[in-house]
């Protein structure tokens, strides 16, 4: 399918079931921790109707539809640019039937979507918070990073309003904010159940975690082995290598 692609607008190869994504060269890009969000919830149910808060470009909502059987994904993105290259993304893919954009602020989806609508919330959220770091980078890149027109207890908190009873929360975030999540998801009633750390390499401190939580869940919490990604010769670990040649 031809796409027109604008200035700095580049598709790249995911090495998946021949997906591909748009991104911007100058803008922010995803990183690892959106493909290991896909690969952490890659179980989810069959026929499941999944929203993707702060999608983005679409990287782990494209990953979804490639590694599950889900039945439609939503994704809900602020900026309106982003937005595009997704949509773009969707016919490069043709995906048109399973994978919808919306560009919209999170804080306004009560608006949109009846509680308790969604069978699975998956969410790569701005790790920092809004005062923490704001330099000069670009608004898009900012946006990206920081909690500017969202807070954590937001993204967490319009999740439990749209998950359905026992539905499924999958989270990447960083683990200096790991009180920040547990008190929030504790707070809108979306039990922790499995976590996982990310590691560099066994030499670093961790520098993602994986969260799963299930909404009106029992306490139980599961943490599972780490997970690095590089071996200390700088070489991908096997785990990492099989994520990224499935």
């Amino acid at each position: 399918m031809e796409i027109t692609l604008k200035e700095d607008e580049k598709i790249e190869d995911l090495q998946f079931k021949n997906l591909k994504i748009i991104q911007n060269k100058t803008e922010f890009c995803f990183g690892t921790d959106s493909i290991l969000l896909s690969e952490f919830a890659k179980g989810i149910k069959k026929e499941a109707k999944v929203l993707d808060l702060g999608t983005g470009t679409g990287i782990i909502a494209t990953l979804l539809c490639g590694k599950t059987k889900l039945k439609e994904i939503i994704g809900v993105e602020i900026q309106k640019e982003v937005c595009q290259m997704a949509e773009k993304s969707i016919k490069l893919n043709q995906l048109e039937d399973k994978f919808k954009i919306l560009n919209e602020d999170i804080l306004n989806l009560n608006k949109i979507f009846a509680k308790n609508t969604f069978d699975v919330i998956v969410t790569n959220p701005p790790y920092q918070k809004k005062e923490a770091g704001m330099g000069n980078e670009n608004e898009k890149k900012n946006m990206a990073r920081h909690e500017t027109s969202a807070t954590l207890e937001d993204f967490i908190k319009v999740s439990s309003e749209l998950l359905k009873d026992k539905g499924e929360f999958y989270m990447v975030h960083r683990p200096d904010r790991l009180v920040d999540i547990f008190s929030n998801m504790r707070m809108y009633k979306i039990e922790p159940k499995i976590m996982r750390f990310v590691y560099s390499n066994k030499d670093t401190e961790p520098k993602l975690i994986l969260i799963k939580g299930i909404k009106k869940a029992n306490p139980f919490l599961k943490i599972q082995k780490n997970l690095y990604i590089y071996h200390e010769n700088g070489e991908y670990t096997q785990e990492i290598h099989e994520i990224y040649h499935e």
